[in-house]
């Protein structure tokens, strides 16, 4: 065996172990370092020479004395959680979301931009930057301390080369993100679909943290879905895994931006909401919604449905059952197809709470393959409005520590 692969191993094999302690004080600390010994197998003086290398990066620092078993009382290690932030980016349709976390993926400071109508590619890379070098002068916390960029980005992405590859709401291709990012500000970025940003960050943060097999759904302007195997998020193999937007549910469907006819996403996400308001109140159906936007029914979106639903409108209530429904039809797919553990429904529509879960639930019931599978936990998202952003800061954590 050549020393170079020798030594390459034993880098990896250093840097495994380094991982598995970390993630180890970041999960079950305050820990001592004869716990992490006798939990992860690593023999003590390894353990000790990685915790002190650990200290000396300042990722981890002494704590208050542990309970003694007779003799000394143990040092007990935990995360410096507030030595050093990450920044994520979260890019909508109409608005980037910008959030800076600790280390246990707490908010240190939120800000948000709109993006350009029409944007070109420099608008877009624009809006980035801007957004993220105000956290660096706004006096909130230290530029020094900032670990790295994570981005979630609609559309197809190439996580590998940090490049958004297709942006259907702006009809761009090719956007060099990692690259420009990482050339500006001088530090690691990676970048990811923000539907499966959005997973991530349910994952280690949020309301996938005991479940290895999961799906986090998206829902806004578009549909997007993130899809965790064993753990690991599966992107096929051209990074299109989890584009539910475009499954087919009505051949004979309205058209979508994609070119096709009926998928998910023209009849369950935000726009395809506010669309069918606009078009069932014209035919004359009787709702509050008439009067909130003075008949003037392009002035009506989900958000107005959904306010009017929570006023008891009979109209909105229904719509945003449909709506469940459909989304339903397209959850049961995936049921079928991946089985998950547990699906975390997310994004601007998701905050329709109850009235969508309604119909969600109603349908995957109806039509659920097994009594297991009509039974599959489906709940909304803990990260809320923040979770792609959040997700996209884990993107960087992973690169830190190993789950």
């Amino acid at each position: 065996m050549s020393t170079h692969y020798t030594r390459g191993s034993f880098q990896l094999m250093k840097s495994m172990n380094r991982s598995i302690i970390l993630n180890m004080i970041r999960e079950h600390g305050p820990i001592s370092r004869a716990d992490i010994a006798k939990q992860s197998r690593l023999t003590p003086p390894t353990v000790s020479n990685i915790v002190k290398e650990l200290i000396q990066t300042q990722f981890v620092i002494e704590t208050t004395q542990g309970q003694s078993k007779g003799g000394r009382k143990p040092t007990l290690l935990e995360i410096n959680a507030d030595h050093f932030y990450i920044i994520g980016v979260d890019v909508g349709t109409f608005h980037m979301n910008f959030v800076v976390t600790n280390l246990y993926g707490e908010l240190k400071d939120v800000a948000k931009k709109d993006i350009p109508s029409y944007p070109s590619k420099e608008d877009i890379l624009d809006t980035m930057k801007s957004g993220i070098r105000e956290f660096f002068t706004s006096g909130k916390c230290d530029p020094e301390k900032f670990l790295g960029i994570g981005i979630g980005m609609h559309g197809i992405v190439d996580p590998i080369e940090g490049v958004s590859r297709f942006a259907p709401s702006f009809q761009l291709y090719d956007i060099p993100i990692k690259a420009e990012l990482e050339n500006e500000f001088d530090m690691i970025v990676k970048v990811e679909n923000d539907a499966k940003a959005m997973t991530l960050g349910e994952y280690w943060f949020g309301n996938g943290n005991d479940a290895d097999n999961m799906v986090g759904v998206n829902v806004g302007n578009g549909i997007g879905a993130g899809m965790m195997i064993k753990g690991q998020l599966f992107h096929g193999e051209n990074n299109i895994a989890g584009e539910i937007g475009h499954i087919t549910i009505d051949l004979s469907g309205p058209k979508c931006t994609c070119g096709n006819y009926g998928c998910l996403q023209t009849l369950a996400a935000g726009p395809a909401i506010a669309e069918r308001a606009r078009k069932e109140l014209k035919t004359g159906k009787p709702s509050m919604i008439r009067d909130l936007v003075d008949h003037d029914f392009e002035k009506v979106d989900g958000k107005l449905v959904y306010e009017a639903a929570c006023e008891g409108d009979e109209f909105s209530i229904e719509l945003l059952n449909q709506t469940g429904r459909f989304l339903g039809i397209g959850l049961t797919n995936l049921i079928h197809t991946l089985n998950p553990k547990r699906i975390i429904i997310g994004g601007g529509v998701s905050k329709a709470g109850d009235f969508l879960m309604d119909g969600i639930k109603e349908t995957i019931h109806s039509r659920g393959l097994t009594s297991k599978a009509k039974e599959t936990h489906i709940v909304l998202s803990k990260l809320e409005e923040h979770a792609s952003a959040i997700g996209a800061c884990v993107l960087i954590l992973e690169e830190f520590f190993s789950r």
